[in-house]
């Protein structure tokens, strides 16, 4: 009370101001009318002074005066004073101090005058009164209290009962009765009734019971009963019993209340006569039973679920029919009603919401309006509230619609005229409603169309001010739609009109928000309402049974099922459908065509169902091997495809789903993007391109579209359109292309550590070709100023947003084509000329003025130094230009045009096909040949401009001062290499872009230099490459080798394509000379010596990747050798030498890696059939052709000298690269002086990139040294033994044999000419006398140097030799390896160049390899035969040879020191040879097809010992007798030890070597 207080200078100066100021401030306070608060601020001001003078700072006669005259202000005020003595005397009857109870006492007593005792004698204690004097004896005055008390309320009166006088009822039921239309008011009745209490004494409460019954039986009466019982009106709490009563009567089993006592206490409750809270208590059944209630029935509906997504026992089934019977027996017996709920209705009837909020907060949420009646009565005053505004804002155009009676009550809640009405109390009551708004359709409707006005002016209304008003009206919107519109559709049976209501509101909303709804919907409405569980169970069992029978015979009526389904619970069915989708993809197919009758809403809730499958934790992405993506993402990426591109789904979640996956480094999703946009732009993504869809890529886009894919996706105008316009409106296309760009990279280096490499590859293709696929769509698709506004230009590409160079490029050269061809359209239309001429200077001068920033912007690109070599001109026109721009698909054309032509004559001879059918067909045809033909002749005068424009800027594109080595260097480094991998096409354009810049002879373009560089070095990035790109990097050298082939095949061709060409000079005497003089081309023969030991490069790196047993290199070698089988391999050993690692790898693999397995056994099949191409090596270029003369290797030191052999020079970098670490390898010794002086002139050749021909006397020395390293062998072989001249004699007993089976077989098979066979008789009998000279022994220096060099690889070997011994098999393979070695080792010094004993090796290994592959059952009879004399012989040789031991032993220690002296001489001339070049015996060796066959090092060094040990001494034993020191003594010792075992397995090891030997050939 005490909430004023006096300031205490009052108190202090109270007779001189206080005083005054106080009856000041209470006069104001009692003047202030404050509808009753001006009481309480008297009360405090009066309790604050009294209080002072409890407390003793004021004194009792002073204030009582004050007070005394306070009195006549008001005249309630004694009572009020009253009061405040009241709470005084309990405040101070509970203090302790006696004190302020006397100043209490003494100041009552003083104002005894003024305040009346009557008024005390109410208030105050009886024991303060006692105290004032006003009573006698507190305690007989409280039991005077106590007995008046009784006699007013507990003493029964005698009134007259119903059942004893009934004269005055009746006449009452009379008066209540009558008819009241006429003047009769509540005031007349009132009267009549009290004379009628009072006539016949009559109890009130019985009257009020009467006056109750008759208008529970009038209940229209409302106006009148209503006004009566208020002025009638007892206490509240009589009318709450008597109604209690009555309530009472009918909550007996089976009885049922009458609606009519529900609406009289719904009125009574209205009008504020009766209180809820007193009227509730007496309402059936209590709140506990209700809520338990309410749990039985969400139990029982989660169980009916279980039942039927669970497969019951026939045992279970019978339990459970016993179970339902006895709860229906249960059910016959009824409850009692729920009175709550009868009121609850009652008061919705009237209007009367505020009470009825208030039972049903009482209740489980949904609980009351499950109740159809109520929720009914709820949707009738909804539709009277909402009326208004619909009539004004809902109603469609069109519609009539029927007017609503509205509530003649005043206090029901108002109807709304405006969206913010909506807030007062309609939103409230939709949300009460919840899912049970499905019982009023009509009433959703309403709803429905209210949001979809709203929305309109929501959007179209951009006052600041109304901003957070409309923000908080769309919220509730957003709710009313998650609590109330998409529960309460899942509640409607298929009811598609509403599907479709509803979606013209969603529509109107961002994608974000539906898809949060959509969500809500899916996973957490159904579990909240027992009806709702329900549903859910049953919509999943009626999913079953749909996709249970979904075929492709019955998609008409199983899709309608679907939509029936869908109409109402479209997330489940969804759901159960995506699920069956991921485990078995072949539904796809069926699905797709059976969703045909969904609504809009329900295709939009497919999307997100989608999205949130795609988004599942819990899913892997990946299989359980790691090594590919799951089967069920690439299921739903395929069901996106084809559904996004077949009906109209919004596609800004998909694509905004991918892009955020990008964003967080993931790019497994960009599988979806590449199926969308194939199935919906239907541009395809394959390296598995024919070559004659490849070529009709090359064309325009009626000719990609007809002949560059392999599925004609047919219609794709529209939903191309869609997809773009969904891009462009979320503003995703850059984005993306920049995110799949980085993401590239990111596969490897972010993502790639820890997934297998396999993986790594296959999301890195996956990827790449989603870029490509995506940037072909963007550029085919949008707009030339589209295009040109979102991309950005290449620096800002590049060093901005961190895009590679090659995707950078990929994306900005759609827009050079379009700005170059509408500069170019405008100079046409500025200056109106038609000549040819002119129109291609227009061209030019368009490309001039699009390209020049684009050259000044590449120079940021890369440093400085890179610019030394090219131009930026150049390096800009190599990316900028695509295959469009240089040829015309003239075939491709044509035969696109022929096939329509056919189809257009088999239309016409079909007579099945109707004629209106027929013609629309041939019009078709028509149309799209004549297109064709149209596009043809536009792209042959935009190819004629651009050659053209090449042909005038090529003398500017490369710079004199740079080497052609470093050109070409950063040629292929920048351009070449990355673009040829990019893609199917561009690895196309790689290859004919070098042709082009060769043909238009570009100075200081080196042809020769460039081919020799790719084909040389291929092991790198054959390593480097995914599967895919090795796709495309196969493409790339099947083209560079077509055109190398092309020149090879015809001299002529040659002339006219080559020679005279600045690309194949082999000097520049002066820079800028265009072609040269004739002797410093290289010539044909010449050139095809190159072309053969390109193949052999491509060979060995081919052997080498076979042999590393990785994964990476097999994979993709194998991949690379497939592509470029058209032209690779030509040369008969060198395909020999591939099929044998072939078929290596088919056996190895068989088990271990399927895939490898799979793609070795394709090449090896193709392969086979390619042999009937394949040539000799002496066919394929003549080693026998004597060289012209030219400048001798010693002085080729100069940059204007000739000399060096062309081979060697298109091979400087690489070729000496790789010589110097074979020399490295072999010597292990320390380089001296002169072969620094070497290295030198070397490099000078090589950065001059100056080459000539071979000259005569390279040729010569070739030979010679080929004659004395054989000479060398064989008196290096200690063959003057009795046991090695035996085991010779039965070598060539073997050979010669050998020798004539294989005659016999190529005579047989191959056919060859009888001139042949006598040169190869001749050949055979030459290197036996070869042989036979060698036996006189002249030393020679690189026969000493090749044997120190058997010396250090036998004893590199000895381990694995050893090991030979011990096991047969392993022996078997090296014998069978030595065997192989020996009858090539005729070739190990031939060249790609003109050396005679080239000859002789290549038609050995020819006999040999044809014999290996012309097997007859005659020659393997007597090769077992030879076996067995072999083995008789072999047993007699085995005992003369213990006896030998010790003579050899000593005679070889004898020979160790001689032979470590010519180790140590013939190291230095090696590397010496290694290092200039100058010695064709060396090159040889890095290049001929048949030196050892193209292996590995370690692989030839393990050869190289065994085949020199088995010529030196015994076929047998190769480890006694092998060159080195060390090695021998070490088997020495090991056979004096193990003497009696060796000896026993001699016979079964040298049988074991003839069967494999022998097998081999």
């Amino acid at each position: 009370m005490a909430t004023l207080i006096l300031p205490g200078e009052w108190i202090k100066n109270w007779e001189k101001s206080g005083k005054h100021e106080f009856v000041q401030l209470c006069k104001e306070l009692t003047e202030k009318t404050d509808h009753g608060n001006e009481i309480k601020d008297i009360q405090a001001a009066l309790y604050e002074i009294c209080s002072q003078v409890v407390e003793g700072n004021l004194k009792i006669d002073l204030v009582s005066s004050v007070l005394g005259e306070m009195m006549e202000l008001r005249d309630d005020l004694p009572s009020i004073l009253a009061d405040v003595f009241c709470i005084l005397d309990l405040e101070t009857g509970a203090l302790e101090e006696k004190n302020k109870r006397d100043h209490y006492t003494h100041l009552v007593g003083a104002c005894l005058s003024f305040v009346p005792e009557v008024i005390l004698k109410e208030r105050l204690d009886p024991e303060t009164l006692e105290s004032l004097g006003l009573i006698k004896q507190a305690h007989q005055f409280n039991q005077k209290i106590v007995k008046i008390k009784t006699k007013l309320f507990y003493k029964q009166q005698k009134f007259n009962l119903l059942r004893e006088e009934n004269e005055g009822y009746a006449k009452l039921i009379t008066e209540l009765g009558q008819d009241l239309s006429g003047n009769i008011t509540s005031n007349l009745v009132l009267e009549s009734i009290k004379s009628l209490i009072g006539c016949f004494n009559l109890d009130p409460n019985r009257v009020l019971d009467i006056i109750l019954e008759v208008y529970e039986s009038r209940s229209d009466q409302d106006e009148f009963f209503l006004s009566l019982i208020k002025s009638y009106m007892c206490e509240p709490i009589t009318i709450c019993h008597i109604l209690g009563f009555k309530f009472k009567f009918y909550q007996e089993p089976n009885e049922e209340t009458p609606k009519s006592l529900y609406h009289i206490a719904a009125a009574l409750l209205h009008h504020n006569l009766v209180e809820l809270e007193d009227l509730y208590v007496h309402l059936m059944p209590v709140d506990a039973t209700i809520v338990e209630e309410h749990k039985r029935e969400i139990s029982e509906a989660k169980q009916i679920a279980r039942k039927l997504v669970t497969v019951l026992l026939p045992s279970e089934k019978s339990e459970d029919k016993e179970k339902e019977k006895e709860k229906e027996e249960e059910k016959n017996e009824k409850p009692p009603d729920n009175q709550k709920l009868g009121l609850l209705e009652a008061l919705l009837r009237i209007g009367d919401w505020h009470h009825a909020q208030s039972i049903m907060d009482q209740m489980p949420s949904f609980y009351a309006t499950s109740h159809k009646a109520i929720a009914l009565a709820l949707c009738q005053l909804v539709h009277l509230t909402v009326e208004p505004l619909y009539r004004r804002a809902g109603v469609p155009k069109g519609a009539k619609g029927c007017a609503m009676q509205p509530l003649k009550n005043k206090r029901a809640p108002q109807p709304t005229e405006s969206f913010e009405d909506l807030r007062k109390d309609t939103f409230s009551m939709l949300c009460y409603l919840g899912p049970h708004l499905s019982h009023d359709p009509v009433l959703f409707a309403k709803i429905v169309r209210l949001g979809k006005a709203f929305m309109k002016e929501y959007q179209t209304d951009g006052r600041p001010e109304m901003k957070d008003r409309l923000e908080i009206l769309l919220s509730c919107f957003l709710s009313i739609a998650d609590q109330v519109l998409l529960p309460s559709l899942s509640l409607m049976e298929c009811n598609a009109c509403m599907s479709e209501e509803l979606w013209g509101l969603f529509k109107l909303f961002p994608y974000q928000h539906r898809y949060r709804l959509y969500g809500q919907w899916k996973n957490e409405t159904y579990s909240g309402h027992p009806l709702l569980v329900k549903v859910k169970a049953q919509s999943v069992e009626r999913a079953k049974y749909i996709m249970k029978r979904l075929t492709k015979e019955n998609i008409k009526q199983s899709g309608r099922q679907i939509g029936k389904l869908s109409h109402s619970n479209p997330t489940i069915l969804f759901d159960y459908m995506l699920s069956q989708i991921q485990w078995y993809d072949n539904l796809i197919g069926p699905v797709v065509d059976s969703l045909k009758y969904l609504t809009s809403l329900n295709y939009d809730v497919l999307a997100y169902c989608i999205i949130e499958a795609l988004a599942n934790p819990e899913k892997e992405k990946m299989k359980h091997d790691d090594t590919t993506l799951s089967s069920w993402l690439q299921s739903l990426a395929s069901l996106c495809g084809a559904v996004f591109r077949k009906y109209p789904i919004e596609l800004a979640g998909l694509l905004q789903y991918v892009t955020n996956q990008l964003k967080a480094g993931k790019s497994f999703d960009l599988l979806i993007l590449k199926e969308v946009v194939q199935k919906m732009a239907g541009i395809e993504i394959t390296d598995e391109m024919t070559s004659e869809q490849l070529e009709a890529m090359t064309g325009g886009e009626q000719l990609k579209a007809e002949g560059g894919y392999f599925g004609q996706i047919r219609n794709t105008k529209k939903s191309s359109q869609r997809l773009k316009d969904a891009l462009l409106d979320h503003e995703l296309a850059l984005p993306l292309c920049l995110l799949m760009a980085q993401q590239r990279n990111g596969v490897v280096f972010l993502e790639g550590g820890e997934k297998h490499l396999k993986l790594v590859g296959h999301l890195y293709d996956q990827c790449h070709d989603t870029l490509l696929q995506f940037g072909g769509f963007l550029a085919s698709n949008l707009s030339t100023e589209d295009y040109i506004k979102r991309v950005p230009s290449i620096d800002i590409l590049c060093n901005q947003f961190h895009t590679p160079h090659d995707a950078a490029f990929f994306l900005s050269r759609p827009m050079y084509a379009h700005q170059i061809l509408s500069k170019y359209d405008e100079l046409k239309k500025a200056e109106k000329g038609n000549r040819q001429q002119q129109k291609v200077h227009k061209y030019v001068a368009a490309c001039e003025q699009v390209m020049t920033p684009v050259h000044e912007a590449v120079v940021s690109l890369h440093p400085a130094r890179v610019w030394d070599d090219l131009r930026p001109q150049f390096y800009a026109t190599f990316w900028s230009l695509t295959m469009y721009d240089l040829a015309v698909p003239h075939s491709a054309y044509d035969r696109e045009v022929n096939k329509l032509k056919v189809q257009i004559s088999a239309i016409e001879e079909n007579p099945e096909i109707p004629i209106n059918k027929k013609k629309k067909e041939k019009e078709r045809c028509t149309a799209l040949q004549e297109k064709l033909q149209e596009e043809e002749k536009k792209q042959m005068e935009h190819v004629q401009r651009v050659l053209h424009r090449l042909k005038l800027e090529k003398d500017s594109w490369l710079l004199t001062k740079s080497t052609k080595n470093e050109t070409i260097t950063k040629f292929l480094q920048l351009c070449l290499f990355p673009r040829c991998i990019f893609s199917s096409i561009d690895a196309v354009y790689c290859a004919r872009f070098v042709e082009l810049v060769h043909q238009q002879k570009t100075p200081n373009f080196c042809t020769l230099l460039c081919y020799d560089r790719v084909f040389s070095a291929i092991i790198y990035t054959v390593a480097s490459c995914t599967e895919n790109e090795s796709h495309r990097y196969g493409r790339f050298l099947c083209c560079m080798l077509e055109t190398v082939t092309r020149w090879h095949s015809d001299r002529a061709v040659y002339e006219k394509e080559c020679v005279n060409y600045p690309g194949f000079l082999t000097i520049f005497r002066a820079a800028g000379i265009d072609g040269g003089n004739k002797a410093d081309q290289l010539d044909y023969e010449n050139f095809r010596h190159v072309v053969h030991k390109w193949h052999y490069m491509l060979t060995k790196a081919s052997v080498h990747c076979l042999e590393t047993g990785d994964y990476t290199h097999i994979r993709n070698i194998l991949i690379v050798l497939t592509k470029i089988l058209p032209c690779y391999p030509k040369v008969l050993n060198l395909g020999q030498a591939l099929e044998a690692r072939v078929h290596k790898i088919c056996l190895e693999e068989k088990d271990k890696r399927p895939d490898l397995y799979a793609l070795a056994m394709g090449y090896s099949g193709r392969l086979k059939s390619q042999k009937v191409h394949m040539v000799p090596e002496n066919e394929f270029h003549h080693k026998d052709q004597p060289a012209r003369s030219a400048t001798p290797a010693s002085q080729q030191n100069g940059p204007g000298s000739t000399g060096k052999p062309a081979a060697n020079a298109s091979k400087t970098e690489e070729g000496a690269s790789e010589d110097g670490d074979r020399g490295k390898e072999k010597s292990q010794g320390t380089t001296k002086p002169a072969n620094k002086a070497n290295s030198t002139s070397g490099k000078v050749t090589t950065s001059n990139g100056n080459g000539a021909l071979n000259s005569t006397k390279a040729v010569k020395d070739d030979k010679e040294k080929s004659g004395k390293e054989k000479k060398e062998k064989k008196e290096k072989t200690p063959g003057s033994t009795p046991e090695t001249k035996a085991e010779n004699r039965r070598e060539k007993q073997r050979d010669e044999r050998a020798g004539k089976e294989e005659r016999v077989v190529r005579e047989g098979k191959e056919k060859t000419p009888k001139a042949d066979r006598e040169k190869v008789k001749l050949e055979e009998k030459s290197s036996k006398d070869d042989k036979a000279k060698a036996g006189n022994g002249e030393p020679a220096e690189p026969g000493r140097e090749r044997d120190a060099v058997k010396e250090s690889k036998s004893k590199e070997k000895g381990e694995r030799n050893a090991a030979t011994l011990k096991s047969p098999n392993l022996r078997s393979e090296a014998a069978e390896s030595e065997r192989d070695h020996k009858r090539r080792k005729l070739d190990s010094h031939s060249s790609p160049s003109h050396s005679s004993s080239v000859k002789d090796g290549s038609n050995e290994l020819k006999d040999s390899a044809s014999k290996q592959h012309h097997i007859n059952f005659n020659s393997v009879a007597r090769s077992k035969s030879r076996e067995r004399e072999a083995e008789k012989k072999d047993t007699e040789n085995m005992q003369g040879r213990s006896k030998e031991k010790k003579e050899e032993k000593d005679r070889k220690e004898r020979k160790r020191d001689h032979t470590v002296n010519d180790r140590e001489t013939s190291q230095e001339s090696k590397r010496r040879k290694d290092e200039n070049g100058t010695n064709s015996s060396k090159n040889s060796q890095s290049t001929s097809p048949s030196c050892d066959s193209p292996l590995s090092p370690e692989k030839e060094k393990s050869k190289r010992s065994k085949s020199s040990s088995k010529e030196k001494a015994e076929s047998v034993k190769p480890e006694r007798t092998s060159s080195g020191g060390k090695k021998e003594s070490r088997h020495d010792k090991e056979k004096s030890e193990k003497k009696e075992k060796r000896d026993s397995a001699a016979g079964k090891e040298e049988k074991k070597h003839h069967k494999s030997s022998d097998k081999h050939r």
